[in-house]
């Protein structure tokens, strides 16, 4: 599933190729995902000019100059191709700009989502979150620390390869109960979080220049299957719950 550094290069390469163009005409070949009929979503957003390309927590949205937004979720499997004469496959809906460019959003599993004019978020993204909410929000939590930040109802953008590369990178075990961690390592958590977010947008985007989709691993630290050991020398061992596995090793401080 992509996060938010993928997400924030994919996005910055969408609004590099189609910001300012006209978006022509729309296809949609999965309707269930969509929230209003695809007429509505036709009348508002063709022939209408492309304006910007953001990342709202893991979505992208593409804002229009009307003022319409049109939010793309991937979901697990999805992702963004460019238009060919062969495809792409497994579309759910594609976007047709005048000069003959455009994109698609794909997934085999049929699970993307787009939403017309996404309901605005009360949740902080993870890269723009206060001190003071994440203080708060941690203070209150019983559960394991690594299952508050990948919780997209109290923080956006944060998944499971990345809430192992920040708890790593803070020395704070994945296993810690969130109410435990002392106000300090909480300080620390919240700028480990911005500087890895931050750093991994910047490695990948270097990577993927003008790519639409894509995944790249040579920068993750300790979430990685061919790594054994992590950049202090501690061994990397895994936990798997379900089809989630975590990855982590005794450097990190257990707070219970």
């Amino acid at each position: 599933m992509p996060e938010l550094p993928d997400l924030e290069v994919f996005a910055a390469n969408l609004q590099k190729r189609f910001k300012n163009k006209i978006l022509e005409r729309i296809d949609l070949v999965v309707a269930k995902k969509l929230n209003v009929p695809i007429k509505q979503l036709k009348d508002t957003v063709e022939g209408k000019q492309l304006e910007k390309v953001s990342r709202e927590g893991k979505t992208m949205q593409l804002h229009f100059k009307n003022g319409a937004v049109v939010g793309l979720h991937l979901m697990l499997h999805g992702e963004i191709r460019e238009l060919s004469d062969e495809g792409p496959k497994f579309q759910i809906l594609s976007f047709h700009f005048k000069g003959g460019d455009g994109f698609a959003l794909c997934d085999f599993q049929k699970m993307a989502t787009p939403t017309l004019n996404p309901e605005k978020s009360g949740v902080p993204d993870a890269l723009e979150m206060k001190l003071d909410y994440f203080t708060a929000l941690l203070s209150k939590k019983k559960m394991e620390i690594k299952g508050v930040l990948m919780d997209q109802k109290l923080i956006r953008g944060i998944g499971n390869t990345y809430a192992d590369e920040i708890l790593w990178a803070a020395k704070i075990s994945p296993f810690s109960i969130a109410r435990a961690i002392p106000e300090a390592q909480v300080k620390k958590l919240l700028e480990t979080i911005k500087v890895i977010l931050k750093k991994e947008a910047i490695n990948i985007g270097e990577v993927l220049q003008d790519e639409l989709n894509g995944e790249v691993k040579d920068f993750l630290v300790i979430h990685r299957t061919d790594l054994k050991k992590s950049p202090a020398g501690g061994e990397i061992k895994i936990e798997k719950k379900g089809a989630r596995k975590t990855y982590y090793t005794d450097e990190q401080e257990l707070f219970m």
